[in-house]
């Protein structure tokens, strides 16, 4: 079994609810060098909610 579909078997087991995140770390694999931002702006519009958030902050801060 080759690599592309032991990933696509694998996705068969994520929740749809985690399809945003995925979506975001598959286009940061894809645009490393930070050329093509674009992708990436809708999954980050709507990732926003969980980002600003109290808790998120407290998460981050000794970063």
């Amino acid at each position: 079994m080759s690599k592309k579909e032991i990933i696509v078997q694998e996705l068969e087991g994520v929740p749809e609810e985690d399809f945003d995140a995925l979506l975001v770390f598959i286009h940061s694999l894809k645009c490393r060098d930070g050329a093509d931002a674009a992708p990436r702006l809708p999954a980050e519009s709507s990732l926003m909610k969980d980002w600003l958030s109290p808790e998120e902050d407290a998460a981050w801060a000794d970063l």
